[in-house]
């Protein structure tokens, strides 16, 4: 069995990434979010769920008891204090996996137009601190895998396509159930994309912007 802690359970991203790795009937997964109700239906045999505030190392040591890999899919301008404080706590627990989702810009690894446009969106707080959240992981001694999501949509298909650190981001959008798919594929492969930072997009979608922006 592969016990996953998933940090931020209740975004988007992670419910669809919660279904994906339930199908594989190899893995337990614990639910951690600010307030447990809100996904009280989700506790079974294989999941439970529990409150925590992922900016504090004594909720995230506590719930990582027993814990296997490390899934966070957190958000916010605190992700840099939330970035140390997971660090401390797997540090603390002897944990190494993680798989860490971040976003597209962070290393300004995204050219031409489409680059300019994400910095004049993103710009001002948020690709500052999820780049120094980043730098957080990547200075840490753990098995990490970094996702950097381009803009992200909701279609219900899984196509993506990934970029290394270092190359030029490729198109503009992805689904969400892509990046869940990429989550649930890394899990079953715990030695594959270790201390990488992989930008996923779907294929053929260059442009200027995301399509579904005028």
């Amino acid at each position: 069995m592969t016990n996953v802690l998933v940090l931020g359970a209740n975004g988007k991203i992670a419910k669809l990434a919660t279904i994906q790795l339930l199908a594989d009937q190899n893995n337990r997964l614990t639910l951690f979010l600010r307030n447990s109700q809100r996904l009280a239906d989700a506790a079974n045999d294989r999941v439970k769920v529990v409150d925590g505030d992922a900016a504090k190392e004594a909720d995230l040591t506590a719930a990582m008891a027993g814990i296997d890999a490390v899934y966070a899919n957190l958000a916010g301008s605190n992700i840099e204090d939330e970035a140390k404080a997971v660090v401390a706590a797997m540090d603390a627990s002897g944990l190494k996996r993680l798989i860490w989702i971040s976003t597209l810009g962070i290393y300004d690894e995204v050219p031409g137009a489409f680059g300019k446009w994400n910095h004049q969106m993103l710009d001002g707080g948020y690709l500052q601190t999820y780049a120094a959240a980043a730098k957080v992981i990547e200075d840490s001694d753990l098995d990490y895998t970094i996702v950097r999501p381009a803009w992200l949509s909701n279609k219900n298909e899984v196509a993506y396509e990934t970029t290394q650190k270092g190359e030029p981001f490729k198109g503009t959008e992805v689904s969400r159930k892509s990046i869940a798919a990429l989550v649930a594929k890394l899990v079953a492969a715990p030695t594959k994309a270790i201390r990488e930072s992989l930008g996923v997009n779907k294929p053929n979608t260059d442009g200027d912007k995301p399509a579904w922006i005028k």
